[in-house]
């Protein structure tokens, strides 16, 4: 099980209470943006998070189908979490042993913009009953791990987040004088 990462960092986030109750986490999930691993409270600018991840999903059985999600609970702002939790990906009927690549994108991969505060961008893998057993909401906007889990019988297997906010600036450069 050392490969299944362990729950604190999202407790300490508080992504266990707004996103997730408490779970145990039974299943390795390795997100990598640009070939680059993300870790549980990783800082990541829009620039680099423009395309979806590649996402590798443990367990062994090619029979047992997992949902993986992308959140963002701090919509529109972190003062202001109105749209929580904010879909930004889903993907369905993901085979153990492989990628979301395998699964069926039932809401197409929406690169987050946040445009103030630093928002939690939190990826939830569950696993499902079986294949063609989840369905992708109406909307985008509000809505809710935990009701969502609850409603088609999902086990959270996996999560983590990265930390994101705007690029600084127009150019990504800041004005500094020269010491005379």
């Amino acid at each position: 099980m050392s490969d299944v990462p362990a729950v604190e960092p999202l407790v300490l986030a508080h992504v266990i209470q707004d996103v997730l109750d408490p779970f145990i986490p039974t299943m390795p999930l390795r997100i990598t943006y640009n070939n680059r691993l993300i870790m549980s409270g990783a800082e990541l600018k829009p620039s680099a998070i423009m395309h979806k991840p590649r996402v590798d999903v443990g367990g062994t059985d090619l029979r047992v189908f997992y949902t993986l999600v992308l959140v963002d609970p701090d919509a529109p702002s972190p003062s202001n979490p109105s749209l929580r939790e904010y879909l930004h990906w889903m993907v369905t009927d993901i085979p153990g042993t492989t990628g979301a690549s395998f699964g069926k994108e039932l809401m197409l991969y929406e690169r987050p913009e946040p445009r103030s505060g630093i928002h939690r961008m939190v990826f939830v893998l569950f696993r499902q009953l079986g294949r063609g057993t989840v369905f992708a909401p109406d909307i985008r906007h509000n809505f809710n791990c935990k009701s969502f889990a609850q409603q088609y019988h999902l086990d959270i297997v996996a999560a983590t987040y990265f930390n994101c906010q705007r690029e600084a600036g127009s150019g990504g450069r800041r004005f500094r004088p020269e010491n005379s």
